[in-house]
């Protein structure tokens, strides 16, 4: 009898294996900056800057600490510009803390009344009273506030940081697997810094910042393709200490 073989042969098909969560590492890591990326935009604004600066340098030195019509009060929160002699007897409306973005939200560290909307957070009313600053005491950067937001791909996160004419010699980004650090100095004085605990985990070494002419965009690769529910990881709240007259009287 002869042998009846099969039409077709048969496969096996194996089901795939799960993808599984990366654990996540703790928020204790070193951190490590990441690449800078200057654009040729970037390079020939800073150039014109200089080129600029010294052009004045000779008129500067000659000024002797003496205030410009038009100079803005280096106050935070302060939009005064000084107008003449008249203008140091104002009292100045300026807040004595720092801006501070966090989850969304946009407040300064003194009075902490917190809004979603940039163009709001900029309107809010100094909560502290005194003179105005027209010429700094020192040569420290100013904390400024700065627009910027954030996107994802499914391979990525870019957070876009609206300053024009960054620094690349003062500015750098540091993170590890769960924290990123930005620091831009931009405008010549300016400085802009966000703390972040990221929501996801992130590969540092393919992980870059690109510094351009209008804004700064620092890319996050990350760790294990999935979709962020959002930017930062939530804070855990610590739940209220207990009364003990109330312990007392849950115990039988």
């Amino acid at each position: 009898m002869a042998e009846v073989k099969p039409k077709f042969n048969e496969h096996i098909i194996q089901a795939p294996k799960p993808i599984e969560s990366i654990k996540r590492p703790s928020a204790d890591e070193p951190l490590t900056r990441l690449e800078l990326r200057v654009s040729s935009s970037l390079k020939q604004a800073l150039d014109k800057l200089k080129l600029s600066s010294n052009d004045t340098k000779t008129e500067t030195d000659e000024d002797n600490g003496e205030i410009k019509i038009g100079t803005f009060c280096k106050n935070g929160g302060c939009t005064k510009t000084f107008v003449g002699p008249q203008s140091n007897d104002e009292v100045c409306q300026y807040h004595a803390g720092v801006p501070i973005f966090h989850e969304g939200m946009k407040y300064w560290s003194c009075c902490k009344r917190k809004t979603s909307d940039f163009n709001t957070f900029l309107s809010q009313e100094g909560c502290s009273r005194g003179s105005h600053l027209w010429i700094k005491k020192n040569d420290g950067k100013k904390v400024v506030p700065c627009r910027h937001d954030w996107h994802q791909t499914g391979g990525g996160v870019t957070i876009s940081i609206y300053a024009k004419n960054s620094v690349p010699e003062l500015s750098y980004v540091e993170a590890n697997s769960t924290v990123v650090n930005i620091h831009i100095v931009f405008d010549g004085e300016k400085e802009f810094q966000q703390h972040l605990q990221l929501w996801g985990v992130i590969d540092v070494q393919k992980s870059y910042v690109s510094l351009t002419a209008t804004k700064v965009e620092v890319f996050l690769k990350k760790a294990e393709p999935m979709t962020w529910a959002r930017l930062e990881l939530p804070q855990k709240v610590a739940p209220p200490p207990q009364n003990k007259d109330s312990e007392e009287a849950q115990d039988p």
